[in-house]
């Protein structure tokens, strides 16, 4: 992934919860070429000739060409946050995901990007906090994103 700067910095809860209700932070577009889908495939097992046989997937796809595995590109919401955001804390902990949906097919060759807006911040045990983050991950050209979900994370600050 290319590295962007980091949009925000966040050092502590106060300043999550003045994320509630902002614009939504964009990261950095990052290209998904069929090198990463197939290390994808090999690291997952899904060989599915859709992502990894480019020269069927042209001839047999309603799509005209591979696409990314859904699952790939929802993997990506982690590390597209923390290029995102830059967040000071002790530990952060990916807690899960409600209401995930893969929207739209990301052809092989495009770029996508994740946008985050901040929905909720809860205080949880041991002194945490718990972020339902609104995330859509954008196909750069495209009017329909590829995924949208809420990704629950839990930070220590």
């Amino acid at each position: 992934m290319e590295q962007p700067d980091k949009v925000i910095r966040v050092s502590d809860v106060s300043s999550l919860r003045a994320l509630i209700d902002v614009a939504p932070l964009e990261s950095a577009w990052v290209e998904i070429d069929q090198v990463r889908v197939n290390e994808f495939a090999d690291a997952t097992g899904d060989h599915q000739w859709i992502h990894v046989d480019p020269e069927r997937a042209e001839r047999e796809s309603p799509f005209g060409g591979p696409i990314a595995h859904g699952f790939l590109t929802l993997s990506l919401i982690g590390a597209l946050l923390g290029r995102t955001v830059e967040l000071q804390q002790r530990a952060v902990v990916n807690y899960g995901l409600n209401r995930v949906r893969f929207t739209a097919p990301v052809r092989v060759g495009t770029r996508v990007r994740a946008r985050f807006q901040v929905m909720n911040v809860t205080d949880v045990e041991a002194g945490g906090v718990q972020v339902i983050w609104d995330v859509t991950l954008d196909i750069e050209g495209s009017g329909k994103p590829a995924c949208v979900a809420e990704f629950i994370t839990r930070h220590y600050f």
